[in-house]
Order: C-alpha cells, then structure tokens, then sequence
C-alpha cells in the first residue's frame, strides 16, 4: 500500500490568518455562499484560504478587508499579539504575496486607539497588482518609494513615482501598484484611516 506524502505545513501565520478569517464571517452570520456574493471570490477560495490549505493573495485579503471595514494591517495584527511600544526589525511580521511577487512588512503594527500605521512594501520588477476597492473608503496613504520605480494608478491617473518621490492621495475607488522594471523596488506606504 502506498502512502500518500503529506505536502509542506501551512504557514503559522496563515493558519492564524485563516481562523480569524472564519472568525470574521461567523461573526457576521454570514455562510461562505454570502462572503462569495458580498467579495467577488468565489467560496472555494474564501474556503481554502480559511482552512490555510492556501496562502490568500494581496488581492483577496483586500477584498475581504474591505467587506469587514478593516485596513490589511488591522487584519494582519489581529492574527498576531498584542502590539509593544517598540517593535525590533526582527519581531516585525513579514507577509509575501509569492503569486503577485509582493512583499510586505509591517513596520507599525496598528494599535486599537490609533488611525496610523507604517508598512514596508517590495514588489518584484514586473509585478503588477490591482484593488478593486479600498479596504476603507477615504483610507488617506502615503506612498514613499525609497529605492527602485513605483507606478501607481488612481482614479484614473498614473503617478510615475522613482527614488525620494513621495504620492499622497485618498483612496476612494480602485488602484494599481506596478513596477516597470528593470529593479525591484522598496517604498513606505504611511496609511491613516478615515
């Protein structure tokens, strides 16, 4: 008899990320059918990615933030502890969209009684991620790129952005984060909710 091989663990924080997001529907009296209907996506999806049988893409975890009013950061901190004052480079929660070749840190966890948080963005040259809608209509954000080309599209207009540039804008209908190329580039998003 042949035994099946068991694939690679899900990762922990997927795992935690997966239980809150179950969490979050049944919170919300919601079955995956009206999650599917209120998201877009479609219940196998929204299934895996709470089972962790999936690592959720930056996409979808926006499209579920924005159904459950929350910033990523919210969501993310939620799945971890109780944030310090200080957090050391090494304790900051480093997620990775492997599919869209996004990389994201978060800098500032966001803590209940506060609206600002910092978050370290990379994307992969080529790399190229569209949202559908903000995760909180009004989200004001601050897009500084530290190294490497960032071309953001909002309402309708492209901002070519290189090292040093800075774009602040709020966030109220879709957008679109690309790097042409030929580098990866590193930038700061500084978000402050509504």
């Amino acid at each position: 008899m042949k035994q099946q091989e068991a694939g690679p663990a899900p990762d922990p924080l997927d795992v935690r990320l997966g239980a809150r997001l179950a969490g979050l529907r049944a919170e919300h009296g919601w079955s995956l059918g009206e999650l599917a209907e209120r998201t877009g996506v479609s219940r196998s999806t929204l299934s895996r990615a709470e089972r962790a049988e999936t690592s959720p893409t930056a996409a979808l975890l926006n499209r579920l933030c924005a159904v459950y009013g929350r910033t990523m950061s919210q969501l993310l901190s939620e799945v971890e502890a109780e944030p310090a004052p200080v957090v050391r480079a090494a304790d900051q929660v480093l997620w990775e969209d492997r599919a869209s070749g996004f990389v994201r840190r978060s800098v500032s966890p966001p803590h209940g009684g506060l609206r600002g948080e910092l978050v370290e963005g990379r994307l992969t040259a080529g790399a190229d991620i569209a949202y559908d809608r903000p995760p909180v209509p009004g989200l004001e954000q601050h897009i500084w790129v530290l190294a490497g080309a960032l071309w953001v599209t909002a309402e309708d207009v492209e901002h070519r952005l290189g090292d040093g540039d800075c774009l602040r804008l709020r966030v109220w209908g879709p957008t679109r984060f690309r790097c042409p190329g030929p580098g990866d580039v590193r930038y700061v998003l500084a978000v402050v909710g509504p």
